[in-house]
């Protein structure tokens, strides 16, 4: 019954899966994180002189900031190695190198101030895509293989595995941001003000700094019936997040439901999270080589 049970959840977890599903995935979260590290390129080169570097994960490993000349190398390989990464071009080892040089960059800014959370995801999709084999088709690798006769791949296990990881990554990191909120405040953030005085706190700070924040979420705080129910439904959306592993149909309800909690925490809050917004968190629960995006890459198989 073991050897049963192992070969079910084998099965589960390596599916056959098409390598176009996963050079899709390449495309999408490669071309995003190239312009993520592009917009962010004057944040990234501004930290010189700044007090209050208190180095996190595999940052710790620094006993002060780098010298400017090493920030800017760092950022500006970064930004190669993520342009290879997504042409997919000597993917063998522009994908980890890429993986790694993000992870590392981010982490780096996150050294100052406030981490950045949101950034996970991304880097967490961007190494299990790295130590794939997402190259091997609609990429320059590719192109290279056929004008040398190579036989195209075909689908296989190999293409399946990252896929299926790829989408635990997403709905375990809204499991375990649920989990985090029983952690730290119990069902009271559910049945408490905690997030309605987090959202006052967040846009009166907002406010009084001059920065950008929501009038609509300034407002709503004035109707206390509104939080608990709305609460209950983002701890909901994150402790059900596996749902979405069960079936295509249950992946596009969580995935639209986890959307609009996305939008609506930029409505009331003006905080944008660009990733899930854009879709690009959800993307590996679908079949997005189909995208419009990527018709003239598409292919007949031999």
């Amino acid at each position: 019954m073991l050897q049963r049970a192992a070969r079910a959840v084998d099965r589960w977890y390596r599916p056959v899966a098409a390598p176009e599903r996963l050079a899709a995935l390449r495309l999408l979260v490669g071309g995003f994180a190239v312009a993520y590290l592009a917009l962010r390129m004057p944040n990234l080169l501004g930290l010189h002189g700044l007090g209050g570097f208190h180095p996190v994960g595999v940052a710790s490993i620094l006993p002060a900031p780098l010298p400017p000349a090493a920030v800017v190398a760092q950022a500006v390989l970064a930004l190669l190695l993520g342009l290879a990464f997504t042409l997919g071009l000597a993917f063998r080892v522009s994908g980890p190198a890429f993986a790694l040089a993000l992870l590392w960059v981010l982490t780096y800014r996150n050294a100052w101030g406030m981490i950045f959370h949101t950034e996970n995801l991304l880097v967490l999709h961007t190494l299990a895509l790295g130590c794939s084999r997402a190259g091997d088709v609609w990429s320059l690798d590719a192109r290279r293989a056929r004008r040398r006769g190579a036989v195209p791949p075909v689908p296989s296990t190999s293409y399946g595995w990252p896929l299926r990881l790829l989408a635990l990554l997403t709905v375990g990191s809204y499991f375990v941001a649920g989990v985090a909120k029983l952690r730290l405040s119990g069902f009271g953030w559910a049945t408490s003000d905690l997030l309605r005085n987090y959202i006052a706190y967040d846009n009166l700070r907002k406010h009084l700094l001059g920065d950008w924040y929501s009038p609509l979420g300034g407002w709503l705080v004035g109707y206390a019936w509104l939080f608990p129910p709305l609460a209950t439904a983002s701890l909901l959306l994150e402790l059900l997040a596996p749902v979405a592993l069960v079936g295509p149909k249950l992946a596009r309800i969580w995935a639209l439901l986890a959307w609009a909690f996305h939008l609506g925490v930029w409505a009331i809050m003006a905080i944008f999270f660009p990733y899930p917004l854009l879709g690009l968190a959800f993307a590996p629960l679908f079949a997005v080589e189909r995208l419009p995006l990527f018709r003239r890459l598409a292919r007949p198989r031999h």
